[in-house]
């Protein structure tokens, strides 16, 4: 259990105290919140929100900050959300690109057919959810809601993965079933995040300077070092690289790909997301959670071994950022998301669990029961993190992506129901 716990306390705590602050802040002194959140850092032409629009959300407020006329303002918001966050979503991506490359990765093979068939439900569950009792609210309500059709897809890996344990014991195969699909659910966020939710107008060119920075250092400095090498045991040439250059090119290449993305229209915290296949890794994947990677040296863990601390004052930075409503926003988007997440997520994963394990006979994991998918449904029904930054980009500042937000949040009440899920349907813990 020390593993889990200090993972949930290294991504997860500090997440949960700067929402914490930000609810208390926004629902006792709203006015300072905001202007907290939409502080303006530097007035340029080059990154940032569109200067009309942070002066149209920041009210009369935005004539207090002198500044010359520029195309953009870089606001504290936008620093986190759109770049500070794309450290986060890289170590998600590394988790995720593992899972798929790697020997023994978990997303490989015959062993990831149910949970995939699985995930495709706890995604389309949701979105049916949504967008079904979206329209019964008539036309009108449902063009003001259908662009948060995404919000509740999402699962997030660490709280489920906790609360997976609580209900079924850490030895249970439905926990390592839980594990694949909420990886697999991240991967498939990511690439929701990226086609649906474009941070501006489109400009594909864009993607070939990210393209560049991606190949290039790929090739010159980790398959050119390693192609000079062959036949050379002491690799000379590798461990100079390593040693002397480290990830410092790597970043550089980041740098240049989340340009690439922010002019291209795609949302910017997914522009690191190229350059983590580059990095040279280890030859086969351990799992997430697994205690040998922490003891890995090959350049991407250590990266990410390097990036721990820094992501973790980001998530705080994060939960300060976004989850600062105030309870009378509470409102009809608010119970759209909670009922695409406890409602259908489980209905999705049972239903497409059952597709691929009995009707296409993939199988379920030994000792794993049909009605146990309704219980993974449910605790993979915990969204917190990528579904709170779905929801800021899927709306626009404003009662609408407030009200999303706190279905957001509410969707820890999963917890509960999953305890209960589990106690009506008779789960059998296992311990390791």
């Amino acid at each position: 259990m020390y593993r889990v716990w200090n993972f949930v306390t290294n991504y997860s705590l500090l997440l949960i105290i700067g929402a914490l602050i930000a609810l208390v802040w926004a629902n006792t002194y709203a006015h300072s919140y905001h202007v907290f959140v939409d502080y303006p850092l530097w007035f340029n032409d080059f990154i940032g929100v569109d200067l009309r629009h942070w002066a149209e959300v920041l009210g009369e407020d935005a004539e207090s900050f002198g500044h010359a006329e520029t195309a953009k303002v870089l606001t504290t918001h936008f620093l986190v959300n759109d770049i500070l966050m794309a450290f986060f979503f890289a170590i998600a991506g590394k988790e995720v690109w593992e899972a798929v490359i790697l020997k023994n990765g978990s997303l490989r093979g015959r062993k990831a057919a149910t949970p995939l068939f699985a995930t495709a439900g706890g995604i389309l569950g949701p979105i049916s959810v949504y967008l079904g009792l979206a329209w019964l609210l008539g036309p009108e309500k449902f063009g003001m809601v259908a662009n948060g059709w995404a919000i509740p897809t999402a699962t997030d890996i660490a709280f489920s993965y906790l609360v997976g344990r609580l209900v079924f014991g850490a030895g249970h195969p439905a926990v390592r079933f839980l594990l694949l699909l909420a990886i697999a659910d991240d991967a498939a966020g990511l690439i929701i995040l990226a086609i649906f939710y474009p941070s501006g107008e489109l400009a594909p060119v864009w993607l070939l300077l990210s393209a560049a920075a991606s190949v290039g250092v790929y090739v010159l400095f980790n398959w050119l070092p390693r192609r000079m090498d062959a036949g050379d045991q002491l690799r000379l040439r590798s461990t100079w690289v390593r040693n002397k250059l480290s990830w410092w090119p790597y970043l550089i290449a980041g740098g240049l790909s989340w340009f690439g993305f922010a002019q291209s229209g795609l949302h910017p915290a997914l522009g690191l997301l190229p350059i983590v296949p580059t990095l040279p890794h280890a030859d086969r994947a351990f799992g997430i959670f697994s205690e040998a990677e922490q003891y890995l040296t090959d350049l991407l863990n250590h990266a990410e071994h390097l990036l721990k601390h820094p992501v973790e004052i980001v998530l705080f930075l994060f939960g300060l950022m976004n989850a600062g409503i105030e309870f009378s926003s509470i409102s009809e988007p608010t119970w759209l998301v909670l009922a695409g997440l406890i409602i259908g997520k489980p209905i999705g994963v049972l239903l497409f669990g059952y597709i691929g394990a009995h009707t296409l006979k993939l199988g379920l994991p030994e000792g794993m029961r049909t009605i146990d998918l309704f219980v993974v449904g449910c605790v993979a029904a915990i969204g917190f993190t990528v579904s709170l930054f779905v929801a800021s980009v899927a709306f626009d500042s404003g009662p609408v992506q407030d009200a999303a937000k706190m279905g957001v949040l509410f969707s820890f009440s999963a917890a509960g129901i999953s305890l209960l899920a589990g106690k009506l349907t008779k789960v059998r813990k296992r311990d390791i």
